[in-house]
């Protein structure tokens, strides 16, 4: 699961600027407070969510998951939502559910400098051993954006495994359910999303058009299930607000979730693994290329999402034109400023 949510940016006029210096602290009941917001989804989906997950851990010792956090999520909760910060670090307790790494600011910071990906990535790295007491060992990149320069980058800084969106053009007739080491690296493991059984819950689970409508657990296992004997694993990513934010608890989705994990157990040859453990246990398939990138943005899988258009290039170009002025102030505000201002979604917006 991608558990994130940005410090989205109030609202800036042209008056403003050299005035007002403060970017993230709308207070009205708008749609860019960020503690109200992150107040709504906790209640909505965290909370209620990671208390189904503490109990489906404890009724089923066999089941296992993964969370990727963005830095600036937890920095949000540790603010102001202890709390919810708390029923995380308890299901990490588990032992079962493992923390996937990322940069800080769920940044697109590789595609533009490298020192900056690695000192945010370094940051979150700390974080995660301070707030839950582990080391992450399988990196995710902001919105499973990949290709084999990152594999190779990721690799040279002590991970073991990276995951990718399992996309169409790259696989061409390969499967996505199996494991495969990155082109141009010699022990890094690629584990890549099934994209449509994983959008099949994230998506498709309330759309009554759907011809599969409704989505329940055993049709869920069975499908998996139909896999067997024609794959290693299947990867199921999906964002956390799935669950009572993008489908509203009206629609059963925590039913669902509650069902899940024994009907895909009843079956024999089934079975929960952390990303690290299907790495450990299972060989590579092969070498896959990626020479360009992929996402898991929209359906064009691309980067089209955040830099399609002359504003988005032209916001992260001065954004990242400022690194060296900025860092060379000293000012630990301004830094934190501009890296807040990095997080992929204000460009998403765009």
């Amino acid at each position: 699961f991608e558990v994130h949510q940005p410090t989205r940016i109030k609202k800036f006029r042209a008056f403003d600027i050299g005035n007002d210096h403060h970017y993230f602290n709308d207070n009205s009941d708008g749609d860019l407070n960020n503690k109200r917001i992150l107040e709504r989804v906790a209640r909505k989906s965290y909370l209620t969510a990671n208390r189904l997950l503490l109990d489906l851990l404890r009724r089923h010792p066999d089941f296992k998951i993964s969370f990727s956090f963005s830095g600036i999520f937890l920095k949000q909760l540790e603010d102001d939502f202890p709390e919810v910060l708390e029923s995380f670090q308890k299901l990490v307790e588990t032992g079962r559910v493992e923390v996937l790494s990322e940069t800080f600011y769920h940044s697109l910071s590789f595609l533009y400098s490298l020192e900056e990906f690695k000192h945010q990535v370094a940051m979150h790295r700390k974080t995660i051993k301070r707030l839950f007491g582990v080391k992450p060992l399988v990196f995710r990149n902001t919105e499973l954006i990949y290709n084999n320069e990152l594999a190779v980058t990721v690799e040279g800084m002590g991970y073991k495994g990276i995951l990718a969106e399992g996309a169409d053009r790259i696989l061409g007739w390969r499967n996505p359910n199996f494991i495969y080491h990155p082109a141009g690296t010699a022990k890094i493991k690629l584990l890549l999303k099934n994209y449509k059984l994983s959008d099949d819950i994230a998506f498709r689970f309330s759309e009554r058009t759907w011809k599969e409508h409704p989505l329940t657990a055993p049709k869920f296992a069975n499908w998996l299930s139909n896999h067997n004997g024609n794959g290693q694993i299947i990867n199921l990513f999906m964002d956390y607000e799935t669950f009572g934010e993008h489908q509203w608890e009206d629609s059963g989705i925590f039913q669902f979730l509650d069902s899940l994990p024994e009907e895909i157990l009843k079956h024999p040859d089934n079975d929960f693994v952390t990303p690290s453990e299907a790495i450990s246990r299972f060989d590579s398939f092969g070498e896959l290329d990626f020479p360009s990138f992929v996402s898991w943005a929209d359906e064009e899988r691309d980067l089209s999402a955040w830099r399609s258009n002359s504003l988005q290039e032209d916001a992260l170009s001065k954004i990242y034109s400022l690194e060296s002025e900025v860092l060379n102030t000293k000012d630990l505000q301004l830094m934190e400023d501009r890296r807040c201002l990095q997080t992929s979604d204000h460009f998403y917006y765009m």
